[in-house]
């Protein structure tokens, strides 16, 4: 009798994103009869989900059965594939908090939720619960692969790899393959005509060659067209979304020499050059979206209600193939077939210029023996610099966790590229103690504290 692979997916009722994956499972012929276990504490989301992964499976004609599970280690049990994706705090009241709090210091956020004070928050939220899933696969399904969707995805995979070694992990972003397919549609070239090879860490990975097939099969670089593309005006292109017209990303090509994977309105709060108070010229110079995350959950909450709806009325669900890796994993460790994705894992030498212990974002061979890193070697080295001041937030935000030391979460805001260059120490100070008592019990015990205390 044929075996099925049990796919878990923890953080179900993020609907839209599960419908995502599962679609692009079961379209694969060797993935389609798979034993879907939905899995999510909130029962209203999860039936939500449920119905719409059996309405996919129906849509399809496959084999695949959907359970759903408010018990986290019976959802694991006999797991072979972990998907995760959930959001410790949600947009209310987290997200708000990790906005509202700095902005009375003065400091400005796009996103938060990845690196600056509020990554390091939503780091230190994230983290435990990411910790007890590893506990129970341990317990009831100890050979599963776990692929980690969650953000801040470097100090996720960096404090799994700490902690629970033995797991088998990879954090999983788009950025990589989406940002090729943007700058292939800004040079009008087929995306099916561009070879790269891209190395970092999460969202501050550079594609350290990005080329173009010619007819004769050579190849051409194109980073001398992309740096023409932006002086003469041209990207970015009409009809973008005017809250993120990437216009930093292009200006840190210039000069950097190298093109990063993720977006400009991250790469702007990871950098300490284009969020500045009373310089209301860079932000509009470089189209920089302020509050560009909670603008986007406020969006999805609306569109969600309406989507739920179609959902539920509709007879068929259409299913697209979408960017991201995880169906691709699940098929070459199942079947054997290789394939190649980009993955984040522990360094382990892979990038010999950055630590040994960071988390970084490579190439991966993947096949029936799992996922193994490629190695990079040597970065350039202001690529490599530019790293290292978010690798020193990242480290002392694992170190925090660890530990348990409520001084390295003062220390992991200090060393951050914007917050530093904002804020003074005592201020500095006293936003992580505002911080702290706002988020309350979405921490871990040892991180709360019960009111702000004098500078």
């Amino acid at each position: 009798m044929t075996r099925h692979p049990k796919i878990t997916f923890i953080g179900a009722g993020s609907t839209v994103f599960m419908k995502n994956i599962i679609g692009d499972v079961l379209q694969r012929p060797a993935l389609s009869g798979a034993r879907i276990a939905l899995m999510d504490i909130d029962k209203g989301r999860l039936e939500e989900s449920a119905l719409v992964a059996n309405k996919l499976i129906a849509t399809l004609g496959v084999g695949a059965t959907a359970e759903t599970f408010t018990d986290q280690r019976a959802a694991l049990d006999g797991a072979d594939f972990v998907v995760v994706a959930f959001q410790i705090g949600g947009y209310e009241p987290c997200t708000v908090t990790d906005f509202e709090v700095p902005k009375k210091y003065g400091l400005r956020q796009t996103i938060a939720d990845t690196l600056g004070v509020g990554g390091i928050m939503r780091g230190l939220r994230t983290v435990p619960h990411l910790w007890k899933i590893c506990e129970d696969m341990l317990a009831v399904c100890p050979n599963a692969i776990m692929l980690q969707y969650v953000n801040p995805m470097a100090i996720n995979t960096w404090a799994i790899a700490e902690k629970y070694p033995q797991i088998r992990q990879v954090g999983l972003c788009h950025s990589v393959q989406g940002t090729a397919h943007e700058l292939a549609h800004d040079l009008d070239l087929p995306y099916e005509e561009i070879r790269y090879r891209a190395a970092g860490i999460n969202h501050m990975a550079f594609y350290l060659t990005f080329e173009h097939r010619q007819p004769d099969g050579s190849y051409r670089d194109l980073y001398p067209d992309l740096v023409r593309c932006y002086r003469e005006g041209r990207a970015p292109k009409p009809g973008w979304n005017p809250r993120c017209p990437n216009k930093v990303r292009y200006e840190m090509l210039t000069r950097l020499g190298y093109f990063v994977t993720e977006s400009s309105e991250h790469f702007a709060e990871y950098t300490p050059y284009f969020i500045k108070r009373g310089r209301e010229d860079l932000i509009e110079k470089y189209g920089i979206p302020l509050d560009e995350y909670p603008k986007r959950c406020i969006e999805q909450v609306e569109r969600w209600k309406d989507q739920a709806e179609a959902y539920r009325t509709a007879d068929r669900i259409e299913v697209k193939p979408s960017h991201e890796y995880a169906s691709t994993i699940m098929n070459s460790v199942w079947t054997g077939e290789p394939a190649v994705i980009y993955g984040n894992v522990r360094n382990n030498g892979c990038i010999t210029s950055l630590p040994a212990a960071c988390a970084a974002e490579v190439p991966c061979l993947v096949d029936a023996s799992g996922i193994q890193p490629t190695f990079i070697g040597e970065l350039p080295p202001q690529l490599t610099a530019l790293m290292r001041t978010n690798i020193n937030v990242q480290e002392l935000t694992v170190k925090a966790l660890m530990t348990e030391n409520r001084e390295h979460i003062y220390h992991a805001a200090m060393m951050d590229p914007h917050t530093a260059a904002e804020l003074d120490l005592d201020q500095i100070w006293s936003l992580v103690d505002e911080l702290l008592v706002a988020h309350g019990n979405w921490l871990p015990e040892w991180a709360r504290i019960r009111e702000t205390k004098a500078a």
